[in-house]
């Protein structure tokens, strides 16, 4: 096992174990026991009391955070020509087609989301193999397969997140960084919690929220209480 650093000693001191906090006070301890040398993302782990294996209780959505996720998400934008002055205005940071798809092919990924029209998505379709594993093919769920196009990518810009719950029925996901005021983390991890509440499947039973969890990159875990929103 790697020897702890003190900075990390002192941090997982600041965290009492076994203790369950409030989303008030994980929101300002997440800030205090971060070490890391530049502004660290702020992610909340979810587990879910659901089977992902059964499509009835897959839980999958988007949420647009009040407050952003503090990282500039670099978007790409697949569209015909008449809707390129659309994207570009809405802050697209690539906009094109025929081109960016020969990139894509040739194994280019380099942004954080990709939006597009329903009538691009039949030369998406043989880049999944590409696309899919790193989580970057359009969904008409997740609103990145539109003809709302300026609307899709200012609101990707903005803040807007989609989430899938995992394997383990675990949801994860960025919710700020750990320079935000403690209330805006609040908020953004409340925004998410209540869009999963919505979205609990009627086929799972028992606890729906069984853990949560909020981190910065590095940083020990903060277990948080299930009670209030369950």
């Amino acid at each position: 096992m790697a020897k702890l650093t003190k900075k990390q000693k002192e941090a997982l001191s600041k965290v009492e174990k076994n203790k369950i906090y409030n989303l008030d006070e994980a929101s300002a301890l997440v800030k205090e026991v971060n070490f890391a040398k530049f502004d660290a993302s702020v992610d909340i782990a979810v587990r879910l009391g659901v089977d992902p294996r059964k499509a009835n209780q897959m839980v999958r959505g988007v949420v647009s955070l009040p407050h952003g996720t503090g990282k500039d998400i670099k978007v790409l934008a697949l569209v015909t020509p008449d809707k390129e002055a659309e994207a570009k205005e809405a802050g697209a940071d690539y906009v094109g087609l025929d081109d960016y798809l020969a990139q894509i092919k040739n194994g280019w990924t380099d942004v954080d989301v990709i939006v597009t029209m329903p009538a691009v998505m039949g030369k998406l379709g043989p880049l999944g193999r590409i696309l899919g594993p790193r989580g970057l093919m359009p969904n008409p769920k997740s609103g990145t397969v539109t003809m709302e196009i300026g609307k899709a990518v200012a609101e990707v810009k903005a803040g807007k997140i989609d989430f899938k719950v995992d394997k383990y029925g675990i949801i994860h996901a960025g919710i700020g960084k750990v320079s935000f005021d403690a209330a805006k983390l609040k908020e953004n991890a409340q925004e998410l919690i209540s869009t999963l509440i919505k979205l609990k499947p009627t086929a799972a039973k028992g606890t729906y929220v069984k853990s949560i969890y909020l981190s910065s990159t590095m940083s020990p875990g903060i277990a948080i209480d299930t009670k209030s929103v369950n």
